[in-house]
């Protein structure tokens, strides 16, 4: 097999904000691994929180060697250096790729899956509550089912974020706090916000977050605490479910370990993703059918998706049914 690596960047339509801060455009680096005529696809978003970026992917992607045989996962994922889970999850993906387009089978069926998920959520990004609710209200008619709010603003103003856009919409909401809150402000806010659950209200690894999970009035995932498979048993005792992404992971079958380990454990399921094209949306889509709830915005965050072929129908990401991933590449901005 020939591997090959590069960065790509993709524009937001908008300027995205969370409680780190803010961005207009994101790196990704994607994979491509040509074997027998075919050509597999992959990619995933480097995440500075982890302290990985596209230079240390592409670094850690000059070391590995894929062998001859796109079927070997096991000899294959033995074979790789530790490290740098955003290259190892496209190098996952682009190896899906491959063998579903050798065998002309789309991913979920090579995994045995069902094709459909539950329906994504749709990112409103943070801001001041007004804001908030005009976003939310901008986006009543394009069919999403539920919404994500990035909480942790730091000034007081979490709860009147959520009314105000409670205020405008009757979609089921969850949020997002990305480490933001501390356990007095968490038991403060969430009985006065009416969300289905809160994603990562304290900062990982926090020495409060089994008594938050005892105290909290609605569940409790965890993101930035939850990486791989190793994580998950700790996060049993945090709590009520794990946000799985796959650029955190290394990719689907990493994920999929995550999932069954989830559910042994009686915690409820997520898929996230980053702001990533269709080509690192797709991988999740694909494996979304394991999810109690999925947040696969990231494409339909772009100014243009240059990788399509994941179809937006009723509020669900579905992946396509043609061999591999099933998306295409128009003009990536390769650097």
């Amino acid at each position: 097999m020939e591997l090959k690596a590069r960065k790509a960047t993709v524009q937001l339509a908008e300027t995205f904000t969370i409680s780190r801060g803010s961005e207009d455009e994101a790196d990704v680096v994607q994979v491509e691994i040509a074997h027998n005529g075919a050509t597999g696809y992959g990619e995933a978003a480097p995440i500075a929180r982890y302290s990985e970026s596209a230079a240390s992917a592409l670094s850690w992607l000059e070391q590995v060697e894929v062998g001859d045989d796109p079927f070997a996962l096991d000899e294959i994922e033995d074979r790789l250096p530790p490290g740098e889970h955003a290259a190892r999850a496209a190098l996952d993906h682009a190896l899906h790729d491959l063998q579903g387009k050798l065998t002309g089978q789309p991913v979920y069926k090579l995994l045995g899956l069902r094709r459909v998920g539950p329906p994504t959520s749709w990112t409103i990004w943070l801001g001041d509550p007004d804001d908030m609710a005009r976003r939310a209200e901008k986006i009543a008619d394009r069919g999403f089912k539920r919404l994500k709010l990035k909480l942790g603003g730091r000034d007081g103003l979490d709860v009147e974020r959520v009314n105000a856009v409670r205020a405008v919409t009757d979609l089921p909401l969850q949020c997002d706090v990305n480490e933001a809150w501390s356990l007095g402000e968490a038991l403060e806010y969430l009985p006065q916000m009416q969300l289905e659950y809160c994603e990562q209200p304290l900062p990982a690894g926090h020495p409060d977050g089994a008594e938050l999970k005892r105290r909290a009035p609605l569940p409790i995932y965890v993101d930035e605490d939850c990486h791989t498979l190793a994580d998950v048993v700790a996060c049993a005792e945090r709590a009520h479910g794990i946000n799985i992404k796959l650029a955190k992971s290394g990719g689907i079958r990493e994920a999929v370990r995550m999932v069954h380990a989830a559910r042994a454990l009686g915690l409820g399921v997520m898929l996230g993703c980053m702001v990533e094209s269709g080509l690192g949306i797709a991988p999740g889509a694909h494996i979304a059918s394991l999810m109690d709830h999925t947040d696969l915005d990231g494409n339909l965050l772009l100014a243009s998706d240059p990788w399509p072929g994941v179809e937006f129908v009723d509020g669900v990401q579905r992946p396509s049914t043609r061999p591999g991933l099933g998306v295409e590449g128009r003009g990536v901005q390769a650097a």
